[in-house]
């Protein structure tokens, strides 16, 4: 039985990804700017078994045709939100186990202050966070808030590249391992194993020592969740767990074949990459009674959101095109994950799809005993490592999922044993904390730099 591991995908902002349902009586996302909040969903989340907390985050907003529609501020679709490192920060105090898993975007931060910021967090949480590297979908309306040009689809992956180069010589070669010492006899580092870095890349300039010091995991463990060729290929380099959508079976194994066969086109194992899937559910003490739970969500949403959330996504508004066009026949420089999904399909489907499950996937409506089985099937026949829940309500899907289906998981032997103070070694097993030596992040080790 495939031994199988979960997060929590969440949001600092009133609604999850696509959709605004903050208006469900049992709801309490509309709290999101509250720590009371955050401290109850970590505490779920840690006390259920959950190995980590996914904190999605975005730059920009929804426009339609360069305008921002007034439902997007009436449903609390967009904005406002908070930054996920500060929320990250208060989560990572309050928890001695649960990893935390925060966002930050390639195109918009700057490296030498963002590698401060990771190392900082993993310093302190002693080795439990992650970074979600994103180029940014939405970066049309953020790069006029921030003031910068606009950047290309694929090329933003080219930039991504450049980044992680720093960030990767910040962690792993600017400072070793046992650089501090702390004698209060002696030295409080040893300046031979203190280092400046030297990076002159086509986006991205450094030369210096590191603000930080060598960090519990070095390199925080990294997730990628690019679906388009570029995408693929930038995480089966750099990504140690690529997140995808939900799907099919064969939608699903598809993705991880891509995935593992990029790894191994970088010189990875396949199996060096953890493939976890994105899922939802809506749980019942009958098939029927979670129907009728799943369609009182379904009904706290305004269609009229529909068309604003995904045009935040991709700068297509799906309301002026017919309802009979292909999909195949639409194009654009932003989150082409969220196009090429839909391949096959109208924008008619669309509009109806994305009104129901927004960014994300269909939930699993039924039983505890349903998901259950759902979950061992997309795992078993897509080459699964885990799956990422996003709570349909929160925290009562959470609840839900890790008191009724993460019990009947572990009878099964389905649910993997976490092992280890870091979230490395629980969450991609590891032997050690630190990042493999087939991991490009490696290459830049000062005792290996300094010997090539």
């Amino acid at each position: 039985m495939r031994k199988l591991h979960f997060g929590l995908f969440e949001n600092a902002q009133a609604n999850d990804t696509g959709r605004a349902t903050w208006r469900h009586p049992d709801n309490e996302r509309d709290q999101y700017d509250t720590l009371d909040y955050w401290l109850k969903v970590a505490k779920v989340a840690e006390e259920g078994g959950l190995d980590f907390l996914f904190l999605a985050d975005a730059w920009g907003w929804a426009e339609v045709d360069g305008v921002r529609p007034d439902v997007a501020s009436i449903e609390g679709l967009d904005l406002p939100r908070l930054d996920p490192f500060i929320v990250a920060s208060a989560i990572l105090a309050h928890t001695d186990k649960l990893g935390v898993v925060m966002t930050g975007s390639t195109l918009l931060e700057q490296p030498y202050a963002f590698a401060r910021r990771m190392a900082t967090l993993d310093q302190l949480s002693k080795g439990r966070v992650g970074w979600n590297i994103v180029t940014t979908g939405t970066a049309d309306t953020a790069v006029k808030a921030f003031g910068v040009p606009m950047v290309a689809h694929d090329e933003r992956y080219r930039m991504a590249d450049d980044f992680v180069e720093v960030v990767y010589k910040l962690w792993e070669g600017a400072w070793e391992p046992d650089a501090l010492t702390k004698d209060k006899q002696g030295n409080f580092a040893d300046p031979a194993k203190v280092h400046q870095i030297h990076h002159d890349g086509p986006y991205f300039r450094s030369e210096g020592y590191g603000n930080s010091a060598y960090s519990p995991q070095g390199t925080p463990v990294l997730f990628q969740a690019g679906a388009s060729p570029s995408g693929r290929a930038f995480g089966g380099k750099h990504g140690e767990c690529m997140f995808v959508g939900g799907g099919s079976v064969e939608q699903l194994a598809e993705h991880s074949r891509a995935i593992r066969a990029a790894a191994v086109e970088s010189g990875r194992d396949a199996d060096s990459v953890r493939v976890m899937a994105e899922f939802r559910c809506v749980i019942g003490e009958t098939r029927e009674d979670a129907q009728r739970r799943y369609q009182e969500v379904l009904d706290s949403q305004t269609p009229e959101v529909t068309v604003a959330s995904y045009a935040w996504f991709t700068g297509l508004d799906l309301s002026s095109y017919d309802p009979a066009t292909p999909m195949t026949d639409l194009h654009t420089e932003l989150s082409q994950s969220q196009v090429s999904r839909f391949a096959g399909k109208t924008v008619g489907d669309v509009l109806k799809d994305w009104h129901e499950h927004g960014a994300g996937s269909k939930a699993f409506v039924g039983t505890a005993e349903d998901v259950a089985d759902r979950i061992i099937e997309l795992a078993e026949g897509a080459d699964l490592d885990g799956f990422l829940l996003a709570p349909v309500i929160q925290p009562g899907s959470t609840i839900d999922f890790v008191e009724q289906v993460l019990p009947i998981l572990r009878e099964r032997g389905a649910l993997g044993e976490s092992v280890g103070a870091t979230l490395r070694e629980r969450l991609v097993g590891a032997d050690e904390a630190t990042i493999p030596e087939n991991h490009p992040a490696a290459a830049h080790r000062a005792r290996v730099a300094s010997a090539v």
